[in-house]
């Protein structure tokens, strides 16, 4: 079993330990990532209750999560078919196979 460390943050001006098997290195730099966030939706709205303050916060990151897995699907669409414009331009025996077996063409 790996190792589950304790680790003091503040998040909302409140302290808060969270065990976690990560590094705890990683485990500040993403509170730091949430508090900055829930900060951001508190000085837009600064008499938002805390607890909406917190949803909209979570939500702001989730968006960003959402948005990165989208820029990844895109980036991942142009690598292949950039991958598809080189293997076109090699000799048919130095394409290879691709990711269903097929052979290139």
């Amino acid at each position: 079993m790996t190792e589950r460390h304790a680790v003091k943050v503040l998040i909302g001006g409140e302290e808060y330990t969270v065990r976690s098997e990560l590094p705890p290195e990683y485990t500040r730099e993403v509170a730091a990532y949430y508090d900055a966030s829930l900060r951001r939706v508190r000085s837009a709205a600064p008499s938002l209750e805390p607890h909406k303050a917190a949803i909209l916060a979570g939500l702001a990151v989730a968006d960003e999560l959402f948005r990165a897995r989208r820029g990844d699907a895109d980036a991942a669409k142009r690598v292949e078919a950039l991958a598809e414009v080189v293997a076109r331009c090699l000799p048919p025996a130095r394409r290879g196979r691709g990711r269903q077996g097929k052979a290139a063409d």
